[in-house]
């Protein structure tokens, strides 16, 4: 239990860090709002045409007896878009890294150096092409990884009462762990730590991963509290990434306004 509080404390210092540093903060909305408009378009066209896609999908239906036919046709145009919804929700995060590395990078190193107790921060020494090579293939692998928790999730989600009351929150710790990897993977492909090895690491401390993802995930439900709430939930998983190396954390350094604010 100590851990899962440990975790949910990074989540609040590092919305606390992007409050005290205002124009790091203004920078790092810019990929979310982007991110965001891109998914509300997809949402929309979602919900306009989905039951045509639906339909078209179920042409060995068209012969079913009212209410059967619609019932069963509704039924699916709502699962459809709900996992519409699920896939935006655990894509959201990778899909605004990709869009912001430059900028959740930038973001992560100034944190680095504002709780390192000797002002430097870790660099990879990559070309930015480079970077965005390996964000992109991580991404798509923990999307890949995502989506089949999800397809099983949605499986299970049959199942009376356990579907409809712990599958639910099973999702949100799925989706909480999953999103805290791609977060936390800014500070770990920064230090060269491999897809494999981050997920191994936060495995090792799955409850601190938990506190740190869980609640994360249930406000990333909602796409528009995501955009406000991301710069802070990279600054957190860039001092959460530090505790997974044993790494010291300046608390006193964090405290203190930045003299350089610069993007």
């Amino acid at each position: 239990m100590r851990d899962l509080g440990a975790g949910f404390s990074y989540l609040l210092k590092g919305q606390r860090w992007v409050a005290r540093h205002g124009r790091q903060y203004g920078f790092g909305l810019v990929p979310g709002l982007v991110t965001l408009v891109l998914y509300a378009a997809a949402l929309v066209a979602l919900a306009l045409w989905g039951e045509d896609a639906v339909g078209w999908a179920t042409p060995f239906a068209e012969g079913w007896p009212s209410p059967w036919l619609g019932l069963f046709r509704g039924f699916l145009t709502a699962v459809l878009f709900a996992l519409g919804l699920l896939l935006a929700v655990v894509t959201f995060t990778a899909v605004t890294l990709l869009i912001g590395q430059p900028f959740y990078e930038n973001l992560s190193e100034k944190v680095d150096r504002d709780v390192s107790p000797d002002g430097t921060a870790p660099e990879s020494g990559l070309p930015l092409w480079r970077e965005l090579w390996i964000s992109a293939r991580d991404s798509l692998r923990i999307v890949v990884r995502a989506a089949l928790w999800g397809i099983l999730l949605f499986a299970c989600g049959f199942i009376p009462f356990v579907g409809q009351s712990v599958v639910p929150v099973i999702g949100f710790f799925v989706t909480g762990f999953f999103l805290t990897e791609e977060l936390a993977g800014v500070a770990l492909q920064r230090r060269g730590v491999e897809l494999r090895e981050r997920l191994a690491l936060l495995r090792s401390r799955k409850t601190l991963i938990w506190g740190f993802g869980t609640p994360l995930a249930a406000a990333f439900v909602v796409p528009f509290v995501a955009v406000f709430l991301m710069p802070g939930a990279v600054a957190g998983a860039t001092l959460l990434a530090r505790e997974l190396l044993g790494e010291e954390i300046d608390e006193d350094g964090a405290a203190e306004e930045p003299q350089d604010v610069t993007p």
